[in-house]
């Protein structure tokens, strides 16, 4: 009996058709609510997602048969992996998939913050030759610390080969350093860092980690990229910090409002008044979680999905 693959999320018809022609019997539900959705998984061995709604214990109950989870994309953290592992249901995701893509957009962040591209560029259209206040920064003889050095943090750092900076990574786990990066204490990353690049996932552990007491941890005034969790960030203490200058600069692709699907922008009818800050700060760039979103990774995370499914069921 082919193995049957329910794709509840559109993605790269590569995707698709290799299941296909490796025997795999494919269907599709984009639109069916989670619980319409539960009434039927058990008649599937495998379910490819992206982040529509989140995989939790009661889903994984209905679904009985259920072999593989295939999330399209790095993090899990929409899936109860735990229970799932318990199981015995294997977990597949893309990391590597959209690594390249993430490690560009966050190296371009930096460079339009300190050449402060993005603001030029408004100004002129509005009529304004400003210069002076448009001085930019150099990122050579920078210090550059990663947090979170898997897949994600290793692209960064291969990208920066090409400056003259130091580049210091920290990491729950040893010994993961490498010739791009020197692994390092927290303190010391905090002693020396001049930007800061977050690429860690979303966990119990790194839920609100970078609030006022880890920035006021930094010795110098510092620069903030966040490619990885908008969570991972107290909106509030980054924008108190960025008021009292502890703070020159954020480059945000995700941010703490966002819905868990990555789809909307979750907002009150009130806006909140952090995040009006960045809306209308000067030195913010902000991006609508598109760091890992690119042509090419669309097509790379659909290839690495297909072939760990394979290797797991084949």
């Amino acid at each position: 009996m082919p193995i049957k693959v329910l794709h509840i999320d559109s993605n790269h018809p590569i995707l698709w058709e290799q299941l296909q022609e490796a025997g795999f019997e494919n269907h599709a539900d984009f639109t069916s609510t989670k619980e319409e959705i539960e009434a039927k998984i058990q008649d599937y061995q495998g379910i490819v997602i992206r982040s529509r709604f989140k995989i939790d214990k009661q889903f994984i109950d209905k679904a009985i048969n259920l072999k593989f989870i295939a999330r399209v994309g790095a993090g899990l953290e929409s899936i109860d992996c735990d229970y799932a592992l318990s199981k015995d249901i294997e977990l597949i995701a893309a990391p590597e998939g959209n690594c390249n893509a993430v490690a560009e957009h966050t190296l371009g962040m930096i460079l339009s913050l300190f050449n402060k591209l993005n603001l030029a560029d408004s100004e002129i259209r509005s009529g304004q030759w400003n210069r002076e206040s448009n001085r930019g920064y150099e990122l050579d003889g920078k210090t550059v610390g990663i947090i979170g050095y898997g897949n994600m943090g290793k692209a960064f750092a291969k990208k920066l080969r090409g400056f003259e900076v130091e580049v210091l990574c920290y990491d729950i786990q040893d010994n993961v350093g490498d010739k791009n990066a020197k692994q390092v204490s927290l303190k010391e990353l905090q002693e020396k860092t001049d930007v800061l690049s977050l690429h860690i996932p979303w966990t119990p552990e790194t839920d609100k980690m970078v609030d006022t007491a880890f920035i006021n941890a930094f010795k110098k005034p510092l620069w903030i990229i966040n490619t990885s969790r908008g969570k991972n960030i107290v909106t509030a203490d980054l924008v108190t910090a960025m008021q009292s200058g502890k703070v020159l600069g954020a480059g945000l692709d995700v941010l703490e409002y966002e819905k868990l699907s990555f789809e909307t922008l979750f907002q009150d009818k009130d806006t909140p008044e952090a995040f009006q800050y960045l809306l209308d700060g000067r030195k913010v760039i902000l991006t609508p979680h598109i760091a890992g979103w690119t042509f090419e990774s669309h097509e790379r995370l659909a290839q690495v999905i297909v072939d760990k499914i394979k290797a797991v069921c084949l």
